[in-house]
């Protein structure tokens, strides 16, 4: 791992209006966007392909979380997300070549279980190895961080840590209050993505176990994902700008 963590600018709009005018401000500062599930909903794959057209990576954020067979199919259409379709034919060989790389990064839920887990890393791998692009990361999302932080997350976090880790899995999704024991844990090379970052003296919203981008630069997280401390600021270039003076 890196000695300072990634950002990762979550891209929580509607409209690639929005998305557009965002990354012409972020882009000097910005590499990795988080596709969740507001935008896609609102745009579909097109905001996929229109993050990457700019030569930036993508964090899809969908959760998946069903039976193994559909996790594994919805992570195989995740990974072609970007290749151009010119023929009804189901063959990747007659299908244009993608010009960018598949996504970089994907969520699944660790409670679908390991099988589930499992089925979404191998298809992941195959898919990525029959278009001629990198397998992107496949990450599991342990506990919400809009959860109450109760007594008992830690040990449920680090459970489902270790069967996201034995699945095949590169790493979870999990809250700074989690990081550390989760580093010291796994390892160097396991990756750890925090969301509920917010900048020193910053609003809390609706999350509930939060931290700021040095606390969770000191407890070893990978990536961290910020989005209305940046999408909603008035200045939202200056805002990504404190919150890297934090992390570095």
């Amino acid at each position: 791992m890196k000695n300072s963590p990634s950002l990762i600018v979550a891209l929580d709009v509607n409209t690639l209006a929005e998305v557009r005018e965002l990354m012409e401000r972020l882009d000097p500062v910005v590499d990795i966007y988080k596709v969740g599930s507001q935008l896609f909903t609102a745009s579909g794959p097109a905001a996929v392909r229109f993050v990457e057209a700019r030569g930036k990576k993508v964090f899809l954020d969908l959760k998946f979380h069903d039976i193994p067979n559909t996790v594994a199919s919805a992570v195989s259409s995740a990974v072609s997300l970007n290749v151009a379709i010119e023929r009804s034919s189901t063959d990747y060989k007659d299908r244009k070549k993608p010009a960018q790389q598949s996504v970089f990064m994907m969520t699944v839920h660790t409670c679908g279980g390991a099988e589930m887990m499992k089925a979404a890393v191998e298809a992941a791998a195959k898919s990525a190895d029959a278009i001629g692009v990198a397998r992107p990361l496949v990450v599991g999302v342990t506990v919400l961080t809009s959860d109450s932080k109760e007594a008992n997350i830690s040990d449920l976090v680090l459970e489902r840590a270790k069967l996201a880790k034995a699945a095949g899995l590169d790493g979870v999704v999990a809250s700074c209050h989690e990081s550390k024991m989760l580093r010291d844990t796994f390892g160097k090379d396991f990756v750890i993505v925090t969301p509920g970052i917010r900048p020193a003296g910053g609003d809390a919203g609706d999350q509930k176990r939060i931290a700021t981008p040095a606390e969770a630069k000191k407890n070893g997280s990978s990536f961290l994902v910020v989005g209305r401390p940046i999408v909603a600021a008035k200045d939202p270039l200056a805002a990504a700008k404190g919150i890297l003076s934090e992390i570095n």
